[in-house]
C-alpha cells in the first residue's frame, strides 16, 4: 500500500481547447434539467466523435463490435499493431460522463484509450453502456459485467480484430470518473464469478466518482468552480439512481452505506487497485475514503495524487498530467503482469 503525490508546473490550455470546453459546458448545462431528465438531442451536440480506424494511428488500430444492439452494448477495440509480445495484457475500460453522456467514440476517450494501448503495450476494450436517465441503476453495472463475460467466452470466436496474442489471464478493469465507479462495482461482481479465461489482475481508478449525503471539505471548497461542480454531480446522481434514493445509496457511498460494513470487501476476491486523485478535484475526499475503505478490507491499493489536476484533466493531451497518467498506468500494468 503506497501513496504518492506528483506536482508539475501548471500549464495552460490552447484557445481552441478553452473554447471547446466552454461550449461543451454551456450546452451540457442547458441540456441537463433540474428534474433529472436531459435533452438528449442537445446533449449530443457537445459530444465530438472519432470513427474507428483499422489503419493504425500512432501504432494502434481500432475496431467497433456490437454485443447486444437492443441495449446499445458495444465496445471499441484498441490493438497495438507493432507489438511483438505474445502475451498482451487486456484492459477493459469504462468511460466517464456522469452515467448520462459520452461513449467510446467520444474523441477524448478515443485518444486516451489509444495512448493507453500504445504506451502500456496492451489491448484495450472500451465499453459502451446504456445511459441515464433513460436507463437507471443498475443497467450500467449489468452492461459492464456482461461485457466482461463476453470477453471471457465469446470474443476470440466472434471478433476478427481481437489478436491471438491477447492474454485474458492478464486482464485489468479501468475507468475514469463514473467509469471508475462502474469498474468498482463490476470488480465486486467479478470477485464471485467463475470465469473460463479471464483473470482480473488489477483495477485502475482514474478520479472515481463516489459520494454521499454529507458534504465533504473538498466538495465545499471546490464545488462551485472548475468543469465539474457540486450542482452537476448532484444532477448526475439524481439522473442515475432509482427514484426515491439518496446519495447514501450503495452505488454512491460504497463504504458508508447503512447496509455496508467497513470490511465489506474482506470476503471478496478483489484486484490490486491504482487510484488517481486530482488535488483540484471536488471529489478527492470521497476518493481517499474509498482508498481507506479498501485498506480496512485488507486490499492492496496504491494512491497517486496529481496536485495541480482538476476533475477530467485527462480530457486533453495538453496538460503535463496526461502523460504522467499514461506512464503510471503503464507501470501498474507491468507491475501486476
Amino acid at each position: 500500500m503506497s501513496n504518492e503525490t506528483v506536482s508539475k508546473p501548471k500549464n495552460g490550455l490552447s484557445f481552441k481547447s478553452k473554447l471547446l470546453l466552454t461550449a461543451s459546458s454551456i450546452i451540457s448545462g442547458i441540456a441537463c434539467r433540474s428534474d433529472g431528465t436531459v435533452n438528449r438531442r442537445l446533449l449530443n451536440l457537445a459530444d465530438l466523435h472519432t470513427p474507428p480506424s483499422d489503419t493504425p494511428i500512432n501504432g494502434v488500430s481500432t475496431y467497433d463490435f456490437t454485443i447486444d444492439a437492443s441495449r446499445q452494448l458495444w465496445f471499441r477495440l484498441f490493438v497495438p499493431v507493432h507489438d511483438s509480445s505474445d502475451h498482451l495484457p487486456v484492459i477493459i475500460f469504462f468511460h466517464g460522463g456522469g452515467f448520462v453522456h459520452y461513449s467510446p467514440s467520444t474523441t477524448p476517450f478515443d485518444t486516451l484509450c489509444r495512448r493507453i494501448a500504445g504506451d502500456s503495450h496492451a489491448v484495450v476494450i472500451s465499453v459502451n453502456y446504456r445511459l441515464a436517465p433513460e436507463h437507471k441503476f443498475p443497467a450500467q453495472y449489468e452492461d459492464g459485467f456482461d461485457a466482461v463475460k463476453f470477453v471471457d467466452v465469446e470474443i476470440r470466436e466472434k471478433v476478427a480484430g481481437f489478436p491471438a496474442a491477447a492474454d485474458l489471464g492478464r486482464c485489468f478493469l479501468a475507468g475514469d470518473s463514473v467509469g471508475g465507479n462502474l469498474a468498482h462495482h463490476v470488480a465486486v461482481r467479478c470477485g464471485g464469478f467463475d470465469f473460463k479465461e479471464v483473470k482480473i489482475r488489477g483495477l485502475v481508478m482514474i478520479q472515481p466518482f463516489f459520494g454521499g449525503e454529507v458534504r465533504t471539505d473538498s466538495e465545499t471548497r471546490l464545488g462551485n468552480g472548475g468543469d465539474l461542480t457540486l450542482k452537476r454531480t448532484d444532477f448526475f446522481w439524481k439522473a442515475f439512481l432509482p427514484n426515491g434514493s439518496n446519495r447514501d445509496h450503495l452505488a454512491v457511498n460504497v463504504f458508508g452505506h447503512e447496509s455496508s460494513k467497513e470490511d465489506s470487501l474482506s470476503g471478496i476476491e478483489y484486484p490490486n487497485t491504482l487510484v488517481i486523485v486530482g488535488g483540484l478535484d471536488l471529489l478527492q475526499d470521497w476518493q481517499r475514503r474509498y482508498v481507506d475503505g479498501l485498506k480496512r478490507s485488507g486490499k492492496e491499493v496504491e494512491l497517486v495524487e496529481f496536485s495541480d489536476a482538476g476533475h477530467g484533466f485527462y480530457g486533453t493531451t495538453e496538460f503535463a498530467e496526461f502523460d504522467m497518467l499514461i506512464a503510471k498506468i503503464g507501470e501498474f500494468v507491468v507491475k501486476h503482469t
